[in-house]
């Protein structure tokens, strides 16, 4: 203490979020799950001082408190050590296994004096580490504190959002590269706020899941994308995003039989899109439901394909039959000969298994020219058409590089 006996050493507080655990939990069962989390426990306790406190909070969260006055060094040289000690593999009964670990810092007095604060400080700067690519560390800073009451305050709008009916669906066409005829639309969600007008899908779609009102608003998008498909021409198909928190729902069968019903479009006319995130979930029930959904005839998509944990054994493990490639090697495949090359062999695994190809993120025609001459299926992206509401699309000729396309009219107007 100083001589006015304030408190002047400074102390750390680390929130820590076990990557993947979920995952491992779920295939593997909870006595696996169990005793890996004694033995994470086992290597936070060898790196940290005796004069440290370390806490589990529920379920695979950990925090310590870092009495080293050494702040912020201390507690980056700690975060360093926990994320490489945890992102060794653990031998835990029969399996070997693989996590790591995200942390979120707060130093005291700096960020707050009080415990309550110090803690949420600390959370806030863990679930910014998880969001920006996990198993890293993140300090607090005060703009986290302006981040979360802008959180907070969608939250609350977000829950109001679709009884209030705020959403909209836009569409994106996807064409033929041959012939550049259109042969689907993609829907999109759009949020239109009331005072703030339209919200970013990659600000408010995460916050949906993280809530888990993403099942009725997807329930909503099935719904509206499929009756709207009804009135396009027959050849058409309508894609829909489906998220791992629908598939963690149980009831998706049920919403797409529903849709269809309802709406009475042909199951094979709709085509549903799932990523990676899906396939890191439980498997059996991801690829149970996705056998039902093929079954009835809808379609299934393998979005964004070449990121994250990209494997060739999704391929034989679920009944894919289209894959998308991700934008970010579309982007690079001028300049950068590794991307085309990737492109070329996704594209000659997709011929191997009968399977389409569709490019995302075409937006020059330089790009769909090479994607032609490697024998790409589909196309979609700006060179084709910026998203919008699906009348922008009716009668309207589409010309790109010499090669036109058409959105027919309404259904029997063509």
């Amino acid at each position: 203490a100083g001589a006015d006996g304030a408190q002047t050493d400074k102390f750390a507080v680390l929130c820590l979020d076990l990557d993947r655990f979920k995952a491992v939990n779920d295939r593997l069962g909870h006595p696996v799950g169990d005793a890996l989390l004694k033995a994470v426990a086992d290597r936070v306790r060898a790196i940290v001082r005796p004069s440290d406190t370390v806490a589990r909070l529920g379920g695979d969260e950990f925090a310590i408190i870092a009495s080293d006055p050494n702040q912020p060094d201390g507690a980056a040289t700690m975060a360093r050590e926990l994320i490489e000690a945890l992102g060794r593999p653990f031998q835990v009964e029969a399996y070997n296994v693989d996590v790591g670990v995200s942390v979120g810092v707060a130093i005291s007095p700096d960020d707050g004096t009080d415990p309550d604060q110090l803690f949420k400080n600390a959370d806030r700067a863990l679930y910014r580490a998880k969001n920006e690519g996990r198993n890293t560390v993140r300090f607090f800073e005060a703009a986290m504190d302006t981040a979360a009451r802008r959180r907070q305050s969608l939250e609350t709008d977000l829950r109001q959002a679709l009884p209030r009916g705020e959403f909209q669906l836009h569409y994106q066409p996807v064409v033929t590269a041959a012939t550049g005829r259109i042969s689907g639309f993609e829907a999109l969600l759009r949020w239109v706020h009331p005072t703030e007008g339209m919200i970013s899908p990659a600000e408010f779609i995460p916050i949906a899941e993280d809530l888990r009102l993403i099942v009725p608003i997807g329930e909503w998008v099935l719904r509206e994308a499929c009756r709207e498909a009804m009135s396009w021409p027959a050849h058409t198909t309508v894609a829909v995003n489906v998220s791992a928190v629908q598939f963690q729902s149980g009831g998706l069968t049920q919403t797409v039989l529903s849709a269809l019903s309802t709406s009475g479009l042909p199951a094979r006319r709709l085509e549903i899109e799932i990523t990676e995130t899906v396939l890191l979930e439980d498997t059996d029930k991801v690829s149970h439901t996705l056998n039902i959904l093929r079954s009835l005839g809808v379609r299934v998509a393998l979005d964004d394909f070449g990121t994250g944990y990209s494997s060739l054994s999704y391929f034989r493990m679920f009944p894919f039959d289209k894959v998308k490639i991700d934008q970010s090697f579309i982007r690079d495949m001028i300049e950068n000969p590794q991307a085309r090359a990737i492109i070329r062999s996704v594209i000659g695994l997709g011929q191997g298994l009968g399977m389409p190809v569709v490019a995302e993120g075409v937006e020059t025609a330089e790009q769909l020219e090479a994607l032609r001459a490697e024998g790409c299926d589909q196309v979609q992206g700006y060179w084709i058409s910026r998203p919008g509401p699906i009348a922008h699309f009716e009668g309207v000729v589409m010309d790109r590089g010499g090669e036109s396309g058409m959105v027919r009219k309404r259904a029997g107007q063509a």
